[in-house]
C-alpha cells in the first residue's frame, strides 16, 4: 500500500486534511487496520469533508474484508473529491468483488476519462470486463495496462490472465 501526501503546491486545506490522517496512514502501512479505522472515524467526526479520511477508511475496511462498508467509504470520498483517482479505482475493484461488474466498468471508465492512460484505471477496467465475461474488451485494457510498465508482480499476474484468455 502506498499512500502519497498531497503535492507540494496543494492548498492549505488539502495539506491540513493530509496532516489529520497521516498517523492513520502509518497504521495502515503496519497493517493495523482496526486502529487506523478508529482513528479515521475520529478524524471524520471532526471534519466530514476530509477525502483522505474517507479513502483510507475504505482501504482499512477493504483490507478487513468489509467490502460493502469499503464501497460506501470510497463513494463518500468521491462525494467530497470527485476527481480522487485512488478512490475511483478502488471503488471499481470493490464493485467487481461485490459482483456489480456493470458499475465496476463505469467507475473504471470514469477514472480513465479523468486520467487518460492511467495504469491503475486500465487495470481496473480490464479486470471488470473480464469479470463480465467480455474477453475482447478485457484483453484490450489489460494489454494497455501492461504498456504502462507496471510493477513486476502485477505485470506477471496480468500476463498470466492474458495467456489464459
Amino acid at each position: 500500500m502506498n499512500f502519497q501526501p498531497p503535492q507540494r503546491d496543494a492548498n492549505a486545506e488539502d495539506a491540513a486534511h493530509w496532516d489529520a490522517v497521516e498517523e492513520a496512514a502509518e497504521l495502515l502501512h503496519e497493517e493495523r487496520f482496526r486502529e487506523a479505522l478508529s482513528m479515521l472515524r475520529d478524524v471524520l467526526q471532526r471534519d466530514s469533508k476530509n477525502p483522505y479520511a474517507f479513502f483510507l477508511a475504505g482501504v482499512a475496511l477493504f483490507e478487513s474484508g468489509e467490502l460493502e462498508p469499503a464501497r460506501d467509504a470510497y463513494r463518500a470520498c468521491l462525494n467530497v473529491a470527485p476527481k480522487h483517482l485512488g478512490a475511483r479505482v478502488a471503488l471499481s475493484h470493490v464493485l467487481r468483488s461485490l459482483g456489480d461488474t456493470k458499475e465496476a466498468v463505469r467507475e473504471g471508465m470514469e477514472a480513465l476519462s479523468q486520467n487518460p492512460g492511467d495504469g491503475d484505471a486500465l487495470h481496473a477496467v480490464g479486470l471488470a470486463y473480464l469479470a463480465r465475461g467480455e474477453v475482447v474488451a478485457a484483453k484490450k485494457y489489460l494489454e494497455a495496462f501492461l504498456e504502462t510498465h507496471p510493477e513486476f508482480e502485477v505485470a506477471e499476474e496480468v500476463k498470466a490472465l492474458l495467456a489464459n484468455m
